[in-house]
């Protein structure tokens, strides 16, 4: 198993980079928002990467993060996802983000991935929701556990809020997002709606 690759950047292919480790190039396939892509020639890089061996193929994936890396495998154990799946949704939206939508279950941020389906989606939600620590920087604690656990100044207000832009249609992680940027703490839930919507705009 080779758990990393550390060498020089060699050149981009279709779907990833090669990595010269010692006179060696090694083609790793990476996500399209992978930082590495901003390398230059014979820049020094490393990568964590997933060998995935088949009968017919032996192929290798890489992530400029230990986090990525974990989330991949992850993503790997849903009934279902393959290597290109998970390659998929780590190409459509950042490690954070794909956190954060499987923790708050919102199924539809996964589906905007080439290739996953809405049934696909649910499934990664439903068996990773409990897996998937969502990164909450930025997001008050009143709302990290979503309207069924608002506390603190303004939280039962928020919570309504949080309920009141979904059922308008936004996604569970927009609406936190939104109203993660409004910093007040003693507003209504209407005021806190209307803030949260100029963010949204």
């Amino acid at each position: 198993m080779i758990h990393y690759l550390k060498g020089q950047y060699a050149m981009q292919t279709e779907n990833g980079v090669v990595i010269d480790v010692g006179g060696i190039g090694y083609e790793v396939s990476v996500p399209a928002s992978s930082p590495i892509y901003a390398a230059a020639e014979g820049q020094s890089v490393m990568l964590y990467t997933y060998m995935a061996v088949r009968e017919d193929d032996v192929s290798l994936y890489g992530f400029s993060d230990v986090e990525g890396l974990r989330l991949f495998k992850q993503l790997l154990s849903v009934s279902g996802i393959g290597a290109k799946g998970a390659m998929a949704i780590l190409s459509a939206m950042s490690v954070d983000d794909c956190r954060r939508a499987i923790a708050f279950e919102d199924a539809d941020m996964l589906t905007r991935a080439n290739g996953i389906g809405k049934k696909t989606a649910q499934r990664v939600v439903l068996e990773l929701k409990d897996k998937v620590n969502a990164p909450l920087s930025g997001v008050p604690d009143s709302l990290s556990g979503g309207a069924d656990a608002v506390a603190g100044p303004g939280g039962d207000a928020r919570g309504e809020a949080l309920s009141a832009l979904t059922a308008l249609g936004y996604s569970r992680s927009e609406a936190l997002s939104a109203l993660a940027a409004v910093t007040d703490t003693d507003l209504t839930s209407e005021e806190y709606i209307k803030k949260a919507l100029k963010q949204l705009f």
